[in-house]
């Protein structure tokens, strides 16, 4: 064969290919979702492929940390957000589509401890956690000047009049499954997290629950990004059905829509 002519054929297969694989990547929604979500949206994810033959890519990550990427052109086609403020962030700056926003998931807040750990103590008014760290320990949880986790810790720890003698002895994570680890290996003797985030580490124990009204409840909101592409409403729609439900259910979500 002349050498033109392979020459040719190597282009054109070269075009072809790679037109298929824009093609290919065009069909892939790209959700960025809040790190304490990675199990159970993943699973759910996974059942929206079965059923769409739709793949899904996730990024996962502190709201705060995945709304300044959508902000700053990173390509998200669902943004899932673990507090309002984040989501009210990017629809200020019309980078959300506000008609496709929707409250999805609501949950709870722990105070979390290793396994081992003989640490007991109710969350009340002047609970004894300083104490309870010991004279080096650190409360792991996410900055409260950022991450969701983080601010309702500080509300929480606000209203038990407990947020001035433990902010010294913080130990600011970039997320909470980050907190979550600190205290998984022992690195930190006390965490605050989500109750589904201690669900998933069987290296912790939930001390106690914090009372929901000692900080803002904890909501879920979703909304397809103003570039996204039309299966992202699909894919929202998907996350408040039966199957989508059960799966939140299950991890400890409460699910808030029909």
């Amino acid at each position: 064969m002349p050498l033109m002519i392979r020459l040719f054929l190597t282009i054109f297969v070269a075009l072809h290919s790679g037109a298929a694989l824009a093609e290919r990547s065009a069909d892939v929604l790209t959700v960025f979702a809040a790190a304490s979500l990675t199990d159970s949206l993943q699973k759910a994810s996974d059942a929206f492929t079965r059923q769409t033959h739709r793949p899904v890519r996730h990024s996962f990550a502190a709201s705060s940390t995945l709304a300044r990427q959508i902000e700053a052109g990173a390509r998200a086609d669902v943004f899932l957000s673990a507090d309002l403020q984040w989501m009210d962030y990017l629809q200020q700056r019309s980078l959300i589509d506000a008609n496709s926003r929707v409250e999805l998931l609501g949950g709870r807040l722990a105070l979390i401890a290793p396994r081992d750990s003989d640490v007991a103590l109710q969350l009340t008014a002047g609970a004894p956690l300083l104490a309870a760290l010991g004279a080096r320990g650190r409360l792991a949880t996410g900055d409260p000047e950022s991450v969701p986790a983080g601010r309702y810790a500080r509300a929480a720890l606000e209203s038990l009049g407990l947020w001035k003698q433990l902010e010294p002895r913080l130990a600011r994570t970039e997320n909470v499954r980050v907190a979550l680890s600190y205290v998984a290996r022992g690195e930190a003797p006390l965490g605050v997290v989500y109750t589904t985030d201690a669900a998933v580490e069987p290296r912790v124990r939930i001390v106690d629950v914090f009372p929901e009204g000692s900080h803002p409840a904890i909501t879920y909101p979703i909304a397809a990004t103003s570039a996204a592409q039309v299966a992202a409403k699909e894919y929202i729609a998907f996350l408040q059905g039966p199957q989508a439900r059960a799966i939140f259910s299950a991890a400890g979500f409460e699910v808030l829509t029909e």
